[in-house]
């Protein structure tokens, strides 16, 4: 039993131990968001595993290389030294984690972790290495295997090579062909079933102006799950007046849910003619919404521009899936931009054909993968003749083409977190704070403005975070991003990664969740208000900070 344990503690790569450590320790630092000792155990574990196998494959290649290597005793005394020095660094990063968490938890004002945060960390990244590791050995186990039976008709460094490909081959297949494929099914079907259930406190509307109603063009049971709370939430004619002290109308909204039609373009026909049986043409404003994966429209991001239009406005959007905005990206990436399309060529051209002194002004609005699709409602080229007021696009997906584009090509000087672009007068960004009188009183035709908040991971990852620092770390820093944060490479990734993943869990106003209060400001530049006094739009944002 103890030459056993001593062949298995030998079979551990020192190189593998050092590099293993090291990315466990860098793990532990602070990211974007704060980490639960359950999601900072599994981070911290797989950045182990990662950095073990990257030490690994050092030494293989080492090995293939021919090079010298430690023998008998010498190679003894390294592994030794290795787990001891291992051990030192894994137990001071440990000790460090909780402070390193409570930078982040600080700024978002939260409680601080419990003192056992360090010990559950730790076991669970132990669990979670192993796992790994086991999962290693038997990919070279199998890689050995394929590259012995290889060898019968290939040189030895080719077999290896025609093993590990083999192995490789195997893994991917199991991986993709099964649990991904698995994961995708089980999702589909859940979110399939959720999006059909009727809430028994969302009552079907009487109002014949509304969808789903029995005078609408859509039935109830096609709006969806969230287009039937779109439809039914949001403040009244009499909740707006009440608010403001003056004359108000009963916002409009649109929606046509997946199983309205069949396809974008027969869904977009169909609430291009619900929004003209209700007189969605015939108000000052107008908004195209796209939602988001799940069909779901922030209601922070429309009940704010209904107040300050005194709900003289109509929004209409359709649905184009039922998963999560990052299931939809991975297993149906093109359906929003192919909805958001159809949506926006269908109100768009009867919007132009209608008198440019009779009809409402034109906006778009996005959160999240929302934003992404209504980037990509029309290219600058097609509405250049006639363009649209404006749009507003909050917490844009890092893949989105226009912000990318715009933040790469920002003013020098201005942070890639809260970038300035020209001299203002056609895109501009804002945050928790509002700058956007920053960039002056100088407006173009068409006013686009990004609202993100600099500690969200679904904006600001990075996949090149691997192997450089991203831009937006550079000083000076979001104040919602710990000043603790510090790039690692191949740790950082990992990091953002579990980041985007847990995006949604933050407090209000925080990470990728969109706070009320500051879409006021957005909404009054991009629909050019100026009806309201500055106490009167102090007083809505408190209202909507006081409704959380």
């Amino acid at each position: 039993m103890r030459d056993r344990l001593w062949r298995f503690i030998l079979s551990f790569s020192a190189t593998g131990l050092i590099l293993g450590t090291l990315c466990f320790a860098a793990s532990l630092t602070p990211s974007l968001l704060p980490r639960t000792y359950v999601t900072q155990g599994v981070l911290s574990g797989v950045a182990m595993a990662c950095g073990y196998g990257l030490g690994v494959a050092l030494a293989a290649l080492w090995f293939w290389l021919e090079l010298p290597e430690a023998k008998d005793r010498v190679r003894l005394w390294l592994a030794a030294g290795a787990g001891g020095l291992c051990a030192v660094v894994a137990l001071v990063f440990l000790w460090r984690t909780a402070e390193w968490q409570n930078s982040i938890r600080t700024l978002m004002q939260l409680p601080p972790i419990e003192t056992a945060h360090p010990f559950y960390v730790g076991l669970i990244a132990l669990a979670v290495f192993l796992v790994l590791f086991g999962l290693g050995r038997l990919f070279a186990f199998l890689a050995r295997l394929f590259a012995r039976t290889s060898r019968r008709a290939a040189p030895r460094r080719l077999s290896s090579v025609i093993g590990t490909a083999l192995a490789a081959t195997l893994f991917w297949t199991l991986a993709d062909g099964i649990l991904v494929r698995f994961v995708l099914h089980t999702a589909d079907s859940s979110f399939r079933r959720l999006d059909q259930v009727i809430e028994p406190d969302t009552a079907e509307p009487s109002d014949p102006r509304k969808s789903g109603s029995t005078a609408s063009l859509v039935r109830w049971d096609e709006l969806g799950r969230m287009g039937r709370s779109f439809v039914a939430s949001g403040p009244t004619g009499e909740d707006i007046a009440v608010f403001t002290g003056r004359p108000a109308m009963e916002p409009l909204r649109v929606y046509a849910g997946l199983n309205a039609a069949e396809t974008p373009e027969a869904r977009a026909k169909v609430a291009l003619d619900e929004l003209i049986r209700v007189g969605g043409f015939e108000r000052a404003t107008l908004v195209i919404v796209m939602p988001t994966g799940t069909g779901w429209i922030d209601p922070e991001g429309i009940d704010t521009v209904e107040y300050l239009h005194h709900g003289d406005i109509a929004s209409v959007a359709i649905q184009y899936s039922y998963l999560a905005s990052w299931l939809s990206l991975l297993a149906e990436p093109d359906y929003g931009a192919e909805a958001a399309r159809a949506l926006f060529r269908a109100v768009y051209g009867h919007w132009t054909s209608l008198p440019k002194d009779k009809r409402p002004k034109l906006y778009l609005y996005g959160l999240s993968l929302g934003a992404l699709s209504s980037e990509q409602s029309a290219e600058l080229f097609e509405v250049i003749g006639d363009p649209y007021q404006g749009a507003l696009w909050a917490g844009p997906p890092f893949p989105s083409r226009i912000w990318r584009k715009m933040t790469a090509d920002r003013n020098p000087g201005t942070p890639a977190w809260l970038p300035r672009f020209r001299d203002g007068s056609y895109v501009r960004f804002t945050s928790q704070k509002n700058v956007l009188p920053a960039a002056g009183d100088h407006w173009g035709p068409m006013r686009i403005v990004y609202l993100q908040y600099a500690s969200d991971p679904i904006t600001f990852y990075d996949p090149y975070a691997f192997y450089r620092q991203p831009a937006w770390m550079a000083v000076p820093r979001g104040p919602d991003v710990s000043p603790d944060f510090e790039w690692y490479p191949v740790v950082t990734f990992l990091q953002l990664t579990l980041d985007m993943a847990m995006a949604t869990t933050t407090p209000m106003g925080l990470g990728h969740v969109y706070a009320g209060e500051h879409y006021v400001d957005p909404w009054i530049a991009v629909t050019d208000v100026t009806d309201w006094s500055a106490a009167d739009i102090a007083r809505l944002k408190e209202r909507f900070r006081a409704g959380r």
